[in-house]
């Protein structure tokens, strides 16, 4: 369980060596691209006792951390690293906004100025006839806000990782843009007489053909914009997630000494006594305790349909009560909450890297020097195989512009954060990426029964009378019978009989007898409610009839319950375990998508039957102990199966474990939930192929945004070394397909189930 406190949001934990440790989150600003979180990682793993994971997508870094380390030494080694980082939960200031607004405010000073300078630049040095004393002054006056203001977070992330001795992406845009500048500055200083390159109405001036400022300030304007739209896309994808913390109420009423009092959501406790009116959000997780009314869980589980509660429910905090007063008893709260939770869980998946995305910050890592080396080569070989000074330098500052390494730093974090939001949404909470890529090859669901298919609560789906009786009066000694029962069956009879008859009269001198059922005197009649085997015992006779309808129960897994008053059979009652509605959809949906299932329960082996029959599952394994589900599951995995389990109880802990994918139903116990790698928030079952498909989808997003951007590098930047892109082409290429890998990441915030839709 994790909490929220002054030091961050914390989790207690062991490391190998057994000493206690805690997770510190922090927010870090400052990085520009894979490669700066690479060497933020870097920087916080060198020191001592310290596991970091940094993620560039979300800025956040998880620390695990010894218990008595401070939180100060995290912090002050980020800022000698060159970035800027707060503990998680203490920001005050909209820092992701504010970038934006001021990567708006550089790029709008360079797109002004790029244009006028573009024209001037290329048709004053082309046509001498338009040339005015100190035109080219003027050039560089227009140059220097855009090169020295507009690119100034390029050339402050370059400078940086310059202190430090690595290099990063800004590296690369820093030192094209410079040279472009400083090239142009030099060659407009000091042209000599040959003329340049022909136009086709004549050879260009001296000089005219090595000025680059039009080239300077149009790749910074064109990454300006790349990384001005990728910073409102990533701000749009993270809004997704804030939106859970926006769901939770931020004061509560609590009734103290018999008055309502306002107070801060942080200050509750377990236990307080909480009034909730109509149209506010409940403030914490809780049992009502008085009051009756319809609440809307939709925000949190996607059930459209208001949930009717009354003494005795339990309400999830931040679902909103529609229509009563309310009052609940905190049973959760903080950091325990189910949305609290939900959210911490969120956050941490996004932290937490997939394999893929480690491979992509190794490489990332690497990468930028290795261009730099291809780019001093670039301009080596053009000048040692005797080409002009002006098409080296072109290919070698095209070289730097086109290997900006955007694309590919961006490729898994912004799709994995958008799948996790989109998936929160559907009531599915990913716990990390792993979940993610243990779904791309799942070929078999295993399902549990008890609780996963079907409600987990015992109800009488069918009941038979004897003679002249009626199902009144069968109901009515059956139900005044279990009214002093504490069995799940007994709940069910008096359900039934409450539900038809309204209320049932109150038994005398009951007596339970366990294991076989119970008895007592109802209206001076003495009635027996039990198993066969305790009216033989009783000597009390059963008709053919009764007899053959115990049968049938039996052969359905059903359990039969009989009752006799003064010694005469008078009926017999069914009850059963029912399926939840949505379990046949959910697998039939699976089926369709190739999937084999399987229940997997310890229930009898009629009973798996016929729960199996009724839903559509493929096989059963009935009869199985607790302690042998997760062999099961081992036995499926080693004949080459990739297994699925969802489950809900304590028994199914070690097989959800064991699975390849575990999908945990949220209302079951916290060993499952712990064990998972989803947890299914909804009561709709459909959940389970929607979880499955959105994982793939998420994946086949990260894949198609993985091989833009390699196919992207290499095929870019032998052209450039060839000479074949200009530099001003390669900004804008670089800068859209950064803008490419972003947008199609967030085409999964409209994925959408089509079963779901259709229905």
């Amino acid at each position: 369980m994790t909490a929220t406190t002054a030091e961050g949001t914390v989790s207690p934990g062991e490391h190998d060596n057994g000493k206690p440790t805690r997770t510190v989150e922090l927010t870090v600003t400052g990085m520009t691209c894979a490669a700066c979180s690479a060497r933020v990682q870097r920087g916080l793993n060198k020191l001592p006792g310290v596991t970091a994971s940094v993620n560039y997508a979300t800025e956040r870094a998880i620390a695990e951390v010894a218990a008595d380390t401070d939180t100060g030494l995290l912090l002050d080694r980020v800022s000698q690293l060159g970035y800027s980082a707060s503990v998680r939960g203490t920001e005050h200031n909209d820092t992701g906004g504010e970038r934006v607004r001021d990567l708006r405010r550089r790029l709008v000073v360079a797109a002004l100025l790029a244009l006028p300078l573009g024209n001037l630049s290329i048709s004053l040095a082309l046509v001498p006839s338009l040339r005015f004393s100190g035109w080219q002054a003027l050039c560089v006056l227009l140059a220097v806000p855009v090169v020295f203001w507009s690119a100034l977070p390029f050339h402050r992330a370059a400078w940086r990782g310059l202190r430090h001795g690595s290099a990063s992406m800004d590296t690369l845009v820093s030192l094209g843009v410079l040279a472009s500048f400083c090239w142009s500055v030099v060659a407009m200083a000091a042209a000599g007489e040959e003329p340049g390159y022909w136009l086709g109405f004549g050879p260009t001036p001296p000089g005219a053909d090595a000025i680059y400022l039009d080239v300077a300030a149009g790749v910074t304007t064109f990454l300006l914009a790349g990384r001005y739209f990728e910073s409102r896309s990533r701000r749009a994808a993270t809004a997704l997630l804030r939106a859970l913390d926006e769901l939770a109420a931020k004061e509560a009423r609590v009734l103290r000494d018999g008055e309502e009092v306002l107070v801060p959501v942080a200050a509750l406790a377990v236990g307080d006594l909480l009034v909730v009116k109509p149209g506010e959000a409940l403030p914490a997780d809780g049992v009502v305790e008085d009051g009756r009314s319809s609440v809307d869980v939709s925000a949190l589980t996607g059930e459209p349909v208001p949930a009717d509660v009354t003494a005795g429910d339990r309400v999830i905090g931040a679902s909103v009560n529609q229509t009563g007063r309310l009052l609940v008893r905190a049973t959760e709260v903080g950091a325990h909450t189910q949305l609290a939770q939900m959210t911490a869980l969120a956050e941490r998946a996004q932290l937490r890297k997939a394999a893929v995305q480690r491979l992509v910050d190794r490489i990332c890592a690497v990468f930028v020097p290795v261009v730099i080396l291809v780019s001093l080569a670039t301009l080596g070989a053009w000048l040692l195989a005797g080409q002009d000074t002006r098409l080296a330098f072109q290919a070698a500052v095209a070289v730097l512009i086109i290997a900006c390494p955007c694309a590919l730093g961006l490729a898994t974090p912004t799709a994995l954060m958008v799948g996790v939001a989109r998936s929160a949404q559907l009531g599915i909470l990913i716990k990390g990426p792993e979940a993610l890529e243990a779904s791309r090859a799942v070929d078999t669901v295993v399902l549990d029964k008890t609780g996963t298919l079907t409600t987990g609560t015992m109800t009488v789906v069918d009941l038979h009378v004897a003679g002249a009786r009626n199902t009144g009066e069968l109901l009515r000694f059956a139900g005044s019978v279990e009214a002093g029962s504490e069995h799940p069956i007994g709940a069910a009879i008096l359900a039934r009989a409450r539900a038809e008859l309204g209320d049932v009269p109150p038994p005398r001198d009951f007596a339970a007898v366990p294991g076989f059922g119970a008895e007592a005197i109802v209206d001076g009649v003495r009635v027996v409610v039990g198993n066969e085997r305790l009216f033989g015992e009783r000597g009390i006779p059963v008709s053919p009839e009764l007899t053959d309808h115990l049968r049938n129960a039996e052969r359905e897994g059903a359990t039969a319950v009989l009752v006799a008053a003064d010694a005469e059979t008078i009926g017999v009652l069914v009850v059963r375990d029912q399926t939840k509605p949505s379990a046949p959809a959910a697998v039939a949906t699976l089926r369709r998508m190739g999937l084999r299932t399987v229940l997997l329960t310890g229930d009898i082996e009629a009973a798996a039957r016929t729960v199996a029959a009724e839903i559509g599952i493929d096989e059963v394994r009935a009869g199985v102990l607790p302690a042998d589900k997760a062999r099961a599951i081992d036995r499926l995995r080693e004949g080459g199966t990739r297994v699925a389990m969802v489950g809900d109880g304590i028994n199914d802990g070690p097989a959800l474990a064991s699975a390849d994918l575990g999908m945990a139903i949220a209302r079951g116990s916290d060993i499952a939930v712990r064990s998972a790698d989803m947890i299914l928030v909804r009561e709709d079952l459909r959940v389970i192929p929607d979880a499955i498909r959105l994982a793939n989808r998420t994946l086949t997003t990260i894949r198609g945004n993985l091989a833009w951007a390699f196919g992207y590098n290499i095929a870019a930047i032998p052209l450039a070394a060839a000479g074949v892109l200009n530099p001003l082409i390669a900004g804008a290429a670089m800068s859209l397909s950064s803008v490419l890998v972003v947008s199609n990441s967030l085409r999964l915030r409209s994925y959408d189930p089509a079963e779901r839709s259709a229905s």
